[in-house]
């Protein structure tokens, strides 16, 4: 069995506002093709963390390193490279109203590639095919659902082929069937395409189904408390805090 090969490797960081220390001693890495979930209760700083993993907010201390190079230690020209092969998607989705789906999708096309207008628009039909949402290039996202908004979103943070997806809490208002069905195309993205996820979120149902590997972030201590398969953690982990957050009503 080949050893898995690391992706992204955090380093003894710290995550503070000013002089208020959120997390500290964070020590964890993500392997190429993980789907990899940060979790925790409320306010421990899962959303934080994944802004310092996507370069939006710089550590008080420590490393984030993508491969062999240390992002914040990067210049900013090799920061957005490495930028490049991410895609984010968001809480609310974050389109942009004004635009159809199919604008949406575009809009990093165009600002990031030399691709001519007919090689984007087929792209942008690719991608919202590979989500679910063939034929609804047209639509404002203000004519779809909540499902769909989601799923348009993914479109757009798959429309560069990152080799990094990042979700912050994509089950996020989403009723059971909704989140079930975008939670079976993570694990199709992962499957077909090679993509390595990390998931913010604090659904059971959705740890339990796609996680492979984990971190557990506490808020009373203030670092990690636990790391590994999320199912093995429900089985084999000590710490009541951890076992009383995977027994909530709902776990499998």
């Amino acid at each position: 069995m080949p050893q898995p090969e690391p992706h992204i490797t955090v380093t003894d960081l710290t995550m503070a506002y000013g002089t208020y220390v959120l997390q500290h001693d964070l020590n964890f890495t993500v392997n190429r093709g993980d789907i990899f979930i940060i979790m925790g209760g409320s306010g421990c700083g899962k959303s934080t963390l994944l802004r310092h993993l996507v370069g939006l907010k710089q550590p008080a201390k420590g490393k984030v390193m993508y491969g062999v190079t240390s992002f914040w230690d990067a210049d900013p020209d090799e920061r957005d490279r490495i930028m490049r092969g991410v895609g984010i998607l968001y809480q609310s989705g974050a389109l942009w109203s004004s635009m159809t789906l199919a604008e949406n999708i575009a809009l990093p096309l165009k600002e990031y590639s030399r691709l001519s207008k007919s090689e984007i628009s087929e792209i942008v039909s690719l991608k919202l095919a590979l989500v679910g949402l063939a034929g609804f290039d047209d639509y404002y996202p203000s004519e779809i659902s909540g499902g769909m908004k989601k799923r348009a979103g993914l479109a757009r943070a798959m429309a560069l082929d990152p080799e990094i997806l990042f979700f912050d809490e994509p089950s996020a208002g989403l009723d059971p069937v909704s989140a079930k069905l975008l939670d079976d195309l993570i694990i199709q993205l992962r499957d077909s395409l090679g993509s390595t996820i990390v998931v913010v979120t604090h659904e059971l149902a959705s740890i339990f189904a796609i996680g492979n590997n984990s971190v557990f972030l506490d808020p009373d201590s203030k670092t990690m408390i636990a790391q590994g398969n999320p199912r093995m953690l429900l089985k084999e982990c000590p710490d009541p805090k951890v076992h009383t957050f995977l027994t909530r009503a709902g776990s499998v």
